[in-house]
């Protein structure tokens, strides 16, 4: 068991030096990989980031009931009834006119501004937040509100999140495609890789075959290398989306204080990280696969 296990050590050692034989070429051969895995996994972390505030957001949608001018006290009970009776609300709360104007002197420091009013010009409402999160449903139900009687605007105040959602779900589609593009540039950089290695050593594997050399054995190699390259890649990858992540979080947080939030960003989690470096491994090994049974069986002994 040592002596395989030494052996493989051996392999890997030979691939590494193959590796950085031209130390120029290894070295933008991994920056290359690292680039185009960095692309598809950055996007990723700025949409996981995203979802976050968008979830926030519309964690407890709410539709506003602004009701007519001249809405009587008997048209505000009627309303409430209706509201309280209705299996898509879940809460509700009435705000009157008056509370809303003293709401927003307080909030924009205009109490001189609005004390010289000649009369209120806000509106009694209803704030309701829906039983349920989906989008259709809250679109229909805010439909349906606005057709009860006293009932003059019907807002839905968390429906830009909603709409961004949608942006979201476009974006997870594209960085998809955009993965996948650049998964198969990555197979076709190793595959031509592992090319020129096999014809740079042709007369070497001849050599081999002609003492007995199996084709396992003389793929072993080209297999390391090509998972030795992916490994380096995911790291560089890794790497380089940590140094972006750092380099924008200053200007996230200075934007965030304008805005009165606390966001900041959030880095790849432990297991995006192993995942994308066992990603970049694996299409690293595909690639030396496919170019070895590609061809290594063109390569006979004479």
């Amino acid at each position: 068991m040592m002596s395989a296990l030494t052996a493989h050590i051996g392999v890997m050692r030979t691939a590494v030096h193959r590796m950085f034989a031209s130390p120029l070429a290894g070295f933008l051969n991994i920056l290359v990989i690292g680039i185009a895995l960095s692309l598809p996994a950055g996007m990723y972390v700025l949409l996981q980031n995203a979802q976050g505030v968008v979830a926030q957001l519309s964690a407890a949608p709410q539709i506003s009931l602004f009701l007519a001018m001249n809405a009587t006290t008997e048209d505000i009970a009627q309303i409430r009834m209706q509201l309280a009776k209705h299996p898509g609300v879940k809460n509700i709360a009435f705000i009157s006119r008056t509370e809303a104007l003293t709401t927003l002197g307080q909030g924009t420091g205009l109490d001189d501004v609005i004390a010289g009013l000649e009369s209120n010009p806000l509106p009694d409402a209803f704030v309701i937040t829906p039983d349920s999160n989906n989008a259709r449903t809250l679109e229909a139900l805010r439909n349906e509100l606005q057709q009860i009687p006293g009932v003059d605007l019907t807002q839905l105040d968390s429906a830009w999140a909603y709409k961004l959602e949608a942006i979201l779900d476009f974006a997870r589609i594209a960085v998809l495609v955009l993965a996948s593009l650049l998964s198969l540039g990555l197979i076709a950089i190793t595959f031509n890789t592992i090319r020129l290695q096999i014809l740079t050593q042709r007369d070497e594997i001849q050599v081999s075959k002609l003492i007995g050399a199996t084709d396992a054995f003389i793929r072993r190699p080209f297999l390391y290398f090509g998972a030795i390259q992916g490994l380096l890649g995911g790291l560089s990858a890794w790497l380089i989306i940590v140094a972006s992540l750092l380099l924008l979080r200053q200007p996230i947080a200075a934007l965030s204080q304008l805005y009165a939030s606390n966001f900041s960003l959030q880095p790849l989690s432990f297991s995006d990280s192993l995942s994308l470096i066992l990603f970049s491994v694996y299409l690293g090994w595909m690639g030396a696969w496919l170019s070895v049974a590609r061809h290594l069986s063109q390569i006979e002994p004479h």
